[in-house]
C-alpha cells in the first residue's frame, strides 16, 4: 500500500499538470502580495485624520484668528513659519508652540525682544492653557479652543475602494502568500519535502502573534507597517529556504528578535523626554561598537565589518543604522534655537570615518545618503547640502586612489561583459539568471544563481528574479519604495518632528540601500555589496530592518493617540485635542531636543500662576490627556464601526 502511494506521488510530482499548477501559483502569488502592499498603503491614508485646527490663536488687538494645525508650530514674521505674524517687531523665527503630554508649551527661540507669558519673560518652555495670553514684540496672542466646524478635506487618491481594508483580511492574504511559497518548496523540486512546513509554521505564529498583541492587547487601530514588514520578511525567508532549512535558522531567529526589538522601540519612542535623554548615550554606544569592530573585527570580502564570537557573527554597522537615525532626528524648538547641525555632523563624520577604516564602502554610502536627508530636514538649506556633496565627491576621489578593491570595482563598472570571468563575473551571471527567470520564475530552489558566492545576500535580487520571477521582484521593490510615501504622509502629522525626521531618514535609508543592492549586480551602479532589506540572508540585516520599522510606526500619530474600541468622550475640556491634517513642507518637519526640563517647567509655571491670580478650577488644572476618538483616526473616519467589523 505504501509503495503504491509513493508511486502515485512520484507520478504527480513528475507530471506536466503539476508544473502547470505551480506556474499558476507563481503567477498569482505576486498579485496577492501586490494587493497586500497597495491596500495597506491606501488604508494607511484613509485612516489619517481630518484637516481641522488643533487650537486657535487670537490676536488680542485685532481679533484675527490663526489656526494651529500641527503638534509643533514655528511662530514668527517669516513666510516659512507655520504661523506668520505680520508685525515688524516680531522676529523672523520668534518662538515655537508645541504640544506635549502635559499640555501646550511656548518656547522662545532666541528672538530680539523675547516672549512674555502672563507678563513674564520666559527663558524655557512654559506651559500655557486656554485663555492664556503671551506677547511677542507688540503682538499679544490668546490661546483659544478650535472652532467646531471642520475644514473641507483635501481630495487625495487613496485607492478605488472607499473603505479601508480590514487588517485581519490583509493578514489572511499574507498567510496565503506564505502558503503558496511553501507549496512551491514542497512540490516544486521534483521530490516531496516536508521541511518547508517548519519555516511556514514559525512565520505563521510570529505574524499572527504580533497581530493579536498589537490589535487585541495594545488595542492599536493601525497595523499597516507591520503587515508589509511581515510580508517582505516571509518572502525573504521562504526564498532562502530553497537552500535548505539550515540556511534560514539564523534568519528566522533574527526576525523574531527583530519583532521584539520593534515592539520595544515603539514603546521606548512613546516618551519624548526619555528619547531625548537617551540620544547622547546611544551615540556613545554606537562609537564604542565601531571601536570594538576595529579592534576585534573579522574581514570578509575585503571589508572588516564582522564580529565573530564562537558560532555567532554580527555586523555592527547594521545595528548602528538605528542609532544613526536616533541621533540624527531632532526637534523644532532646538533647531530654531541652534541654527546648525554641528553635533550631528561630528557624529556622522565619526561613523563614516570608521566605515572607511573598515573598508565597508557600501554601508558608508548608505550612511552618507541618510545623513543628507537628515541634514536637509534639520537645516532646510540647499547650500548646506551642496557644500556637503562637494566635500563628499572629493573624499570619494581620495578613496578610489587609496583603496585598491574599490578601484577595481569602479574599473569594472559598465564593462562587465568585456571580462565576464574576471571583473564582471558576478554581474554577468546575475543578469543571465534574471533573464532566465522570466516573469514568473523557475520555482523556489530550482535556480542556479544560488551556487554563486554571496547569492543569498549581495546577489539576492537576482535569485529572487530567477526563482520567483521579475513580477515578484518588482512587487518587493514596490513594498520598500512605498515606505517613502508612508513617511511623506507622516511628515506633517506626527506628534513630534523627531518622529517625522526619523521616519523620512528610515524610508530614505531603506530605499537607497535597496537601489544599491539591485543596481550594483545589474551593472547600473558600481557593485558595492550591500543587503536587500528583509530579503537578504543575514541576521543583523533583518534585525536592523525591523528596528527601523519602529520609527515609521512611531511617526503614525494613531500609534499613541487612539485605541480600538474607545468611545467618544463628551465634549470635554479640550476640543483642541483633535489631531490636524498638515500641509507644511517636509523641511519644516522637525521636533524638540530640550524636553528634559518640561516636567519641572510645568510645576514652576503653575506655581508662578498661583502667585499672580486666584486658582483655576480643578478641571483646568488636570493634566491634558491626548484622546482622539477612533472614528477620527481609524479607517473609515466619520462613521462608527460595529464591534464585529472593528475586531477585524
Amino acid at each position: 500500500m505504501l509503495e503504491t502511494l509513493v508511486n502515485i506521488l512520484q507520478r504527480v510530482l513528475n507530471s506536466s499538470l503539476l508544473s502547470t499548477f505551480l506556474l499558476a501559483v507563481r503567477a498569482v502569488t505576486p498579485l496577492i502580495a501586490l494587493y497586500v502592499i497597495w491596500r495597506a498603503y491606501t488604508s494607511f491614508r484613509k485612516g489619517q485624520r481630518r484637516k481641522d485646527p488643533v487650537i486657535m490663536l487670537e490676536d488680542a488687538a485685532t481679533g484675527t484668528h490663526f489656526p494651529v494645525l500641527y503638534w509643533e508650530n514655528s511662530i514668527g514674521r517669516s513666510r516659512s513659519c507655520d504661523i506668520q505674524i505680520p508685525d515688524n517687531s516680531v522676529s523672523r523665527d520668534h518662538a515655537v508652540l508645541m504640544r506635549r503630554e502635559e499640555g501646550w508649551f511656548i518656547c522662545d527661540t532666541g528672538s530680539h525682544l523675547g516672549t512674555r507669558v502672563r507678563g513674564r519673560e520666559i527663558t524655557e518652555p512654559t506651559l500655557v492653557e486656554i485663555g492664556d495670553k503671551f506677547s511677542m514684540g507688540s503682538t499679544t496672542l490668546i490661546l483659544r479652543n478650535a472652532t467646531e466646524s471642520p475644514q473641507k478635506k483635501r481630495s487625495i487618491f487613496t485607492g478605488f475602494s472607499k473603505e479601508a481594508a480590514s487588517p485581519f483580511k490583509l493578514m489572511l492574504c499574507v498567510t496565503l502568500v506564505q502558503l503558496s511559497m511553501t507549496l512551491q518548496l514542497m512540490l516544486g523540486t521534483g521530490e516531496f519535502r516536508l521541511f518547508p512546513l517548519a519555516p511556514f509554521g514559525i512565520l505563521f505564529l510570529a505574524g499572527w502573534g504580533l497581530y493579536f498583541f498589537s490589535r487585541r492587547i495594545l488595542k492599536r487601530v493601525s497595523f499597516e507597517i507591520e503587515t508589509v514588514a511581515l510580508l517582505l520578511s516571509s518572502i525573504g525567508i521562504l526564498l532562502l529556504s530553497g537552500q535548505g532549512l539550515d540556511a534560514v535558522q539564523t534568519q528566522i531567529a533574527a526576525m523574531i528578535l527583530g519583532i521584539f526589538l520593534f515592539c520595544f522601540l515603539v514603546w521606548f519612542l512613546s516618551d519624548l523626554d526619555r528619547v531625548m535623554k537617551a540620544r547622547l548615550y546611544i551615540a556613545i554606544g554606537a562609537i564604542l561598537l565601531f571601536v570594538l569592530n576595529i579592534l576585534i573585527g573579522t574581514e570578509y570580502y575585503g571589508s572588516k565589518n564582522w564580529i565573530v564570537i564562537g558560532p555567532i557573527s554580527i555586523q555592527p554597522s547594521e545595528l548602528i543604522k538605528i542609532a544613526f537615525v536616533f541621533v540624527g532626528a531632532s526637534t523644532l524648538d532646538h533647531l530654531q534655537t541652534k541654527k546648525n547641525i554641528t553635533e550631528f555632523i561630528v557624529f556622522a563624520g565619526a561613523c563614516l570615518g570608521f566605515l572607511v577604516l573598515m573598508k565597508d564602502m557600501g554601508t558608508a554610502l548608505i550612511f552618507f545618503a541618510t545623513f543628507l536627508i537628515i541634514a536637509f530636514m534639520r537645516s532646510g538649506s540647499f547650500r548646506t547640502i551642496f557644500l556637503i556633496l562637494a566635500a563628499a565627491i572629493f573624499a570619494v576621489l581620495l578613496v578610489i586612489q587609496f583603496l585598491p578593491h574599490v578601484t577595481q570595482r569602479f574599473a569594472g563598472w559598465l564593462h562587465v561583459w568585456e571580462s565576464p570571468n574576471d571583473l564582471g563575473y558576478q554581474q554577468t551571471r546575475t543578469l543571465t539568471y534574471i533573464a532566465s527567470g522570466g516573469l514568473f520564475g523557475m520555482g523556489i530552489g530550482n535556480g542556479y544563481l544560488k551556487y554563486m558566492p554571496a547569492s543569498d545576500s549581495d546577489l539576492v535580487f537576482g535569485m529572487l528574479c530567477e526563482e520567483q520571477g521579475l513580477l515578484m521582484a518588482l512587487v518587493v521593490l514596490a513594498g520598500i519604495a512605498l515606505f517613502i510615501l508612508y513617511a511623506r504622509s507622516d511628515v506633517t502629522r506626527s506628534r513630534s518632528t523627531f518622529y517625522a525626521i526619523a521616519a523620512c531618514a528610515t524610508a530614505g535609508l531603506l530605499l537607497f540601500q535597496t537601489c544599491l543592492n539591485i543596481f550594483g549586480p545589474t551593472d547600473v551602479l558600481p557593485f558595492t555589496g550591500v543587503t536587500l532589506p528583509f530579503i537578504s540572508s543575514g541576521g543583523t540585516s533583518i534585525l536592523s530592518a525591523w528596528g527601523l520599522m519602529a520609527f515609521l510606526k512611531a511617526s503614525d500619530e494613531r500609534t499613541y493617540a487612539a485605541k480600538r474600541g474607545s468611545r467618544r468622550r463628551p465634549a470635554v475640556e479640550n476640543n483642541y485635542m483633535q489631531q490636524p491634517e498638515s500641509a507644511r513642507k517636509p523641511s519644516r518637519a522637525v521636533s524638540m531636543d530640550d524636553t528634559g526640563r518640561i516636567a519641572s517647567n510645568v510645576r514652576s509655571a503653575r506655581s508662578a500662576r498661583s502667585d499672580q491670580a486666584a486658582p483655576r478650577s480643578t478641571a483646568s488644572r488636570r493634566r491634558m490627556e491626548v484622546h482622539i476618538p477612533e472614528e477620527k483616526l481609524s479607517p473609515g473616519s466619520g462613521r462608527h464601526m460595529s464591534r464585529k467589523e472593528d475586531d477585524r
